[in-house]
């Protein structure tokens, strides 16, 4: 366990060493490689979904002018037609956060076992921690996309409610495109959470842990805080953060640092923010009010609207107030 010790005490490898959690060039291990390559498919297929979503430019002017032109059918027709793949593709976003769920419970079933201590799990696997960090930098950044695009909800809505009413006159509708009533308000729901996929991982990590009663929740929480400990250390010491090959790595450990955070908050029954978490939560504010606010606000309203625990009283108060307050550190 040296790399990680010499992290979480500060102590610089003078080798010239990787330190732990290389998130830029972890490589798995033989014994790593079948679960590395099931959640490296759904990995590589999370880059298609995020350029799609950057890519989503919505339909609303379309769907204007047919609400101007409710008797024109060509008009119509038109916005229905822009509708529709749209859509599609937000169902196809819908499905992927299942499968980044069932990614999240297959990396915690391989990092919180008990055949090792928590951080040695982290040590030995760091091909898997990297994943377990990929998948978090994409929530995050999908949440941050999503919240900018209130074309989201406005063209859900409009498919819904045109295709109830094609239902009722029996006009013009294609069923093998049709998301029938189940699946779209299951997909609401999803549409409906500011951040949804992040909601998607803090249940389903919940989820892991009720239907693993065999397996010590300290095992899942010791995991979660020990990757926000040593996000937080690789930041803001500059002999680890030089080591960086890229600004965007700042970015990723930052989204990895929040993810991990609130994942705890879900899980631990205290929470994250209580003085004996084992997350340095002040620390954590800190070092993200230090950083550009274009680059963090949107992770600080992730702290401030996803967590589970920061608005009970065992919060103490200056944690609340850090997050309330626009001060920058």
């Amino acid at each position: 366990m040296g790399n990680l010790i010499k992290v979480l005490s500060r102590d610089i490898d003078n080798s010239g060493g990787n330190f732990f959690l290389d998130f830029e060039n972890a490589q798995p291990s033989s014994t790593e490689k079948a679960v590395w390559e099931k959640v490296n498919r759904v990995l590589t297929e999370a880059q298609v979904v995020l350029d799609g979503l950057q890519g989503y430019t919505g339909a609303g002017e379309e769907i204007r002018q047919a609400i101007q032109s409710p008797n024109e059918e060509g008009v119509q027709e038109k916005a229905w037609s822009a509708v529709l793949p749209l859509v599609t593709k937000l169902k196809n976003f819908y499905e992927f956060s299942h499968k980044l769920e069932g990614s999240l419970r297959c990396l915690l079933d391989v990092l919180t076992s008990p055949d090792a201590p928590p951080t040695q799990q982290l040590e030995h696997k760091q091909a898997l921690a990297r994943q377990f960090a990929l998948i978090l930098h994409f929530t995050l950044r999908f949440d941050e996309l999503k919240m900018t695009i209130p074309a989201i909800q406005n063209d859900f809505s409009y498919y819904r409610r045109t295709i109830s009413r094609m239902r009722i006159n029996n006009v013009w509708a294609d069923a093998d495109n049709e998301v029938n009533n189940e699946l779209a308000n299951r997909m609401s729901l999803f549409y409906a959470s500011a951040t949804p996929m992040l909601k998607t991982l803090s249940d389903g990590t919940s989820k892991f842990v009720s239907d693993n009663p065999n397996v010590p929740v300290e095992n899942t929480t010791d995991c979660l805080s020990t990757m926000a400990c040593v996000c937080k250390v690789m930041l803001e010491t500059p002999e680890y953060r030089s080591r960086f090959t890229s600004d965007e790595t700042v970015l990723f450990c930052l989204r990895v640092m929040v993810g991990v955070i609130i994942l705890y908050d879900h899980v631990h029954p205290a929470g994250a923010f209580v003085k004996t978490s084992n997350i340095d939560m002040k620390g954590c504010i800190r070092l993200l009010q230090e950083q550009p606010a274009s680059s963090v606000e949107g992770l600080l309203n992730a702290l401030r609207y996803t967590t589970k625990h920061l608005n009970e009283d065992t919060t103490p108060k200056h944690i609340r107030n850090m997050l309330q307050s626009e001060q920058r550190f």
